[in-house]
C-alpha cells in the first residue's frame, strides 16, 4: 500500500536532489531559502547539475554553498561577478552564475556588476535585493527606500543627506551587453512560479551566449526591518513595488545573434 501511495506518478512535490541536508541558517521568513530551492530545480531540469557553477560574496548569501550540492567558488565581497566572468572563460561550457545581496552588488561591487554585465559576459547574476543590509545589522542601504528607517537612518532615508535608491536593473536594462534584466519575488505561490521561469530563461539565455542576464528577487528581511513575516511580506507589497515594480525589463533572449 504504501509503495503504490509514493509511486512516481502519485508525486506531487519533493525536495529539489540538489539541496542538501542543512539545517537553514537563515531568519524565518527569509525569502532567500526559497530562491535556493529554486535554482536547485531549475538546474535539475535543465540536467546541468555536474556543469553548474555558482560564486557567492560576502554577505547574507555567504552560505549558499551548504545548501546546492553544485561546484561554488567563493568571491571577495562584491567581486562574484568579476570571478564568475573568469570561470565562464576559462569553462565555457559551465552554468555560472552569481548570488548576490543589495550590499553587496549594489554598494561594494557596484563597479564589477555594472561592467561585467557590459561586457556581455555569458553569465547570470541573481540578485537579491531587502533593502537593507541583512547579516550587519539592518544598516542602510544603496536600494533602501525614501522613508524607511534603518540603524544608520533611524529617522529615515532622506534624499537631501543620503540621496537617492539605485534602480541596479533599470541601470543594467540600458546597457548593450544585457540580454534579459527581470525583477521578480517570491511572496506568494504566483510570484515563485514566475521567477522560477525568470531563473530558467537567464539560465538558458547565458548557456546560449546571448550576453549577461540579472534576475532581480525582491525580498523580505524580517529581522532587519523588525517585523513578523507576515507583516513583512505586507510591507513589501505596498512599499517596495511602487518603487521596484516586477516585470521584464529586457528581453532580447530571441535575437539570433551570439555573444
Amino acid at each position: 500500500m504504501s509503495n503504490e501511495i509514493i509511486s512516481k506518478e502519485n508525486l506531487v512535490y519533493r525536495k529539489p536532489a540538489l539541496m542538501n541536508d542543512t539545517p537553514m541558517h537563515y531568519c524565518p521568513g527569509c525569502s532567500h531559502g526559497v530562491v535556493h530551492k529554486l535554482v536547485a530545480e531549475v538546474i535539475e531540469e535543465m540536467g546541468m547539475e555536474d556543469k553548474s557553477v555558482g560564486v557567492c560574496p560576502v554577505g547574507c548569501a555567504v552560505f549558499a554553498y551548504r545548501y546546492l550540492d553544485i561546484d561554488w567558488q567563493e568571491a571577495a565581497h562584491g567581486r562574484a561577478p568579476a570571478v564568475a566572468s573568469a570561470i565562464k572563460r576559462c569553462w565555457n561550457d559551465r552554468l555560472v552564475f552569481t548570488y548576490q545581496g543589495d550590499g553587496d552588488l549594489a554598494c561594494i561591487g557596484t563597479c564589477e556588476t555594472i561592467h561585467a554585465l557590459n561586457r556581455g559576459e555569458n553569465i547570470t547574476i541573481i540578485f537579491i535585493n531587502n533593502a537593507i543590509y541583512g547579516m550587519t545589522g539592518g544598516q542602510m542601504a544603496p536600494t533602501t527606500l525614501i522613508g524607511q528607517k534603518t540603524s544608520t537612518c533611524p529617522y529615515g532615508r532622506t534624499p537631501e543627506i543620503h540621496g537617492y535608491p539605485l534602480k541596479v536593473t533599470e541601470i543594467a536594462a540600458t546597457l548593450e551587453g544585457t540580454c534579459y534584466v527581470t525583477r521578480q519575488s517570491v511572496e506568494t505561490v504566483a510570484a515563485i512560479r514566475s521567477a522560477k521561469k525568470a531563473i530558467r530563461k537567464a539560465f538558458e539565455a547565458s548557456m546560449a551566449g546571448k550576453g549577461s542576464s540579472l534576475v532581480e528577487i525582491v525580498s523580505t528581511c524580517n529581522s532587519g526591518w523588525k517585523m513578523s513575516p507576515v507583516k513583512a511580506n505586507k510591507w513589501m507589497q505596498e512599499n517596495m513595488f511602487k518603487f521596484y515594480p516586477k516585470g521584464d525589463l529586457k528581453d532580447s533572449t530571441n535575437e539570433s545573434q551570439i555573444k
